[in-house]
This record gives structure tokens, sequence and C-alpha cells, in this order.
């Protein structure tokens, strides 16, 4: 079973930056889509980013677009958020999700039935 390991979270200020990564516990790393989610308190969990197996495919919210990048290391196994000029709405527990690539059927990332799930990381942004 895969396991997904989040990292990287914290308290930071209005207009700062945070990488987070992922880690994931399989030889087979490349042959995974990854994807970020956040939940905000009282709120559903929401897309936040996705990035293809090879890295050569990204897509976004449109709440985190131009602020957000994601990225992929797949020699290490690590899929990354780097989120710039952070808001306060940013605030949420960030989670990353994979998805065999194999699984897609030309569906976005979001729509799948996602089954691997890391345990999140906790972004909070201040004012």
């Amino acid at each position: 079973q895969v396991q997904l390991v989040e990292s990287g979270g914290g308290l930071v200020q209005a207009g700062g930056s945070l990488r987070l990564s992922c880690a994931a516990s399989t030889r087979t790393f490349r042959m995974y889509d990854m994807g970020w989610f956040r939940q905000a308190p009282g709120e559903e969990r929401e897309f936040v980013a996705f990035i293809s197996w090879g890295g050569g495919v990204t897509s976004y919210a449109d709440s985190v677009k131009g602020r957000f990048t994601a990225s992929r290391d797949n020699a290490k196994n690590t899929v990354f958020l780097q989120m710039n000029s952070l808001k306060p709405e940013d605030t949420a527990v960030y989670y990353c999700a994979a998805d065999p690539k194999a699984n897609s059927d030309d569906l976005p990332f979001e729509y799948r039935r996602l089954e691997l799930w890391g345990q999140g990381t906790l972004v909070t942004v201040s004012s």
C-alpha cells in the first residue's frame, strides 16, 4: 500500500511563501498522477493542483492560479507545492493524493475516485 506523507506546513504572514512536500513510499512513483487538495475549517475539501505522472501537465484551481506551482521529483518520490503570495483564505489543511495514471479515463484528477491520501499538513496564513 502506498503511503503519502506531507510536510512543510506552518504559520506564515499574508504575502509570504511556503513549500509543501509529499513523499510517497513506492518505487513506482513515476506511475502515479498526483494532486493537492485543501480543507478549511467548516468547509469541504477542495481541489488545489494537479501534476501528471511525468510532470508535463499541471492544472490549478482558479483561486490559486498564478500563485501556486506544483512540481515533482520522481527520483526522490516526492511532489511539491510552492505557495507564494499567500492569503488568509489559503488557511487550511493541505492533503496530497495519488492515483495510478492508468486510472485516468481522461477524467480531471479532482473527479477521479481517489483512494490514496496523505494525513495532511496545516497551513495558517495570518493577516
